[in-house]
Formats: C-alpha cells, structure tokens, sequence
C-alpha cells in the first residue's frame, strides 16, 4: 500500500495537485482513499462533481455521536476513490488539529483500512502549520513518504522548508521521510531554478513538474479533475505519470 501525505503552504494548490493525483491511481486500476485534512474540507471537491462531502467534525457535532458506518462520513467519488474529508471545529473555537486526530482515531474504530483495503492513500495536509494534529500524517505512522507542493514563490518555498525540517525531526522514529518536491508551478521570476536550487539544498528531488494549464481551471468549474475531463491532455499525461513513478518506486521497496 502507498500511503503519501501531500503537504504545502495554504493556497499553493495542494488540493488540486492531490486530487489529480488521485485520479491518475484510479485511472491507473488502483483503490484509493482520499482524506482531507483541512478545516476548509474541500479536498475532494474536485473528485465528487464540485459537490461537498460532510466532514466528520460536522457529523460529530450535528449528530453527538460517533457515527457507526464509514458511509456516515464518506463519500464515493470519481474511479470509485474514497473520499473523507476531517472537517474542523466551528470557527473561532476548537482546535482544527484535535479534530484531525480525532478523526484519525475514529477511522480506526471503523477499521476504514482493513474493510476497503485500498492500494493508495493520500493524506492532504494544510502546511503552514506543522505541529500537532496537522502533524499527525507523518508521526502517528499513517503516512510513510511525503510529497511537498510548492511554487518558486518565497513564501511557498519558506512553508516548503519548515514542513521538510519537521519530518527530519522524525527521522529517527521510522516515521514518514519527504519522497521529493512537486513543483506546482506559478509562472514566476526563475522559478525552477529556485525550486531546484532549494530541492538540492535540503537533499531532496523534483519529482513532479506540473506546468500552469488552462484545462485544470476549465475542468475544474466543472467539479472534476483533468483525468475525468480528457485522460489524453498532455496535463492528465503528467499527472498519470506522476503517479506511475510513484507507484514504480514503491513496488522497489
């Protein structure tokens, strides 16, 4: 099972990246799982025809009971992808992290794993925060490799390096280790030059490019991903290998 945590600094296209990406593995013949992790809870959009599933912090606040079935908090998507989104606390109150954890927990107590046994499960994680529940992905063992998104933009490439320091700090617990950076680009100044230059700075390597494109936008007011939309667009080739190589190195292992 490849088990990936997609983090970025909040606005970078985290969610757009990780849910092509999804679509690739489905597209590809692979059962997956994709959960979101961020108070806004609109990780899935994309994978359910712009149409929102509800989050578990909503239904454990709406309903003051755990639920008893995963299809309580869950939603089938696009290529038959599980689609969970964590949801956060009502604004102004709560931690949104907790409510990470305790979502986490709760998919447990389903045992969401051992009923669906998927083949991939992505995790995306708001980054500008890596402490706590954000945190979880990458210390508590449900993640083992991480994938940062980022621009060439500083403030991008700044989260970039704070979410790699952060899994260093967990290097010598087995937790989840950075597979590589994806480059999401925004058309700036040199961008992949800096990109690049910080990749071999932290030791780390490029292992996505995906360029800016009109169809990602164009398909998705449509609600989907660009692999719903046209599989054959060189966007959706990328996409699909992206996730060729992905699954490739962790068949090596």
């Amino acid at each position: 099972m490849l088990k990936l945590a997609i983090y970025g600094k909040g606005g970078i296209g985290k969610s757009t990246m990780t849910s092509n990406l999804a679509a690739a593995f489905a597209y590809l013949g692979n059962r997956v799982i994709q959960i979101g992790c961020d108070p806004k809870a609109d990780s899935t959009f994309n994978l359910l025809g712009g149409k929102p599933v509800e989050p578990v912090m909503n239904y454990l606040r709406e309903h003051d009971e755990e639920p008893e079935r995963i299809e309580d908090i869950s939603r089938i998507g696009y290529g038959g992808i599980l689609c969970i989104e964590t949801g956060g606390p009502t604004p102004g109150l709560g931690c949104a992290g907790r409510g990470i954890i305790a979502t986490f927990s709760l998919l447990e107590d389903l045992g969401l794993f051992e009923r669906y046994r998927p083949d991939v499960v992505l995790y995306d994680v708001l980054g500008d925060v890596v402490c706590g529940g954000f945190a979880a992905p990458i210390r508590e063992g449900y993640a083992e490799q991480v994938l940062i998104v980022t621009s060439g933009e500083k403030m991008a490439l700044y989260a970039a390096n704070n979410i790699n320091t952060a899994v260093q700090n967990f290097a010598d617990r087995s937790y989840a280790a950075v597979r590589g950076i994806l480059l999401n680009r925004r058309n700036v100044l040199e961008e992949e030059e800096k990109v690049r230059a910080f990749a071999g700075r932290a030791g780390l390597s490029v292992i996505g490019d995906i360029p800016r494109s009109d169809d990602i936008t164009r398909f998705e007011e449509e609600g989907k991903t660009v692999i719903e939309g046209n599989p054959d667009l060189p966007i959706s080739r990328t996409f699909l290998e992206l996730a060729q190589t992905l699954l490739q190195d962790q068949g090596e292992k």
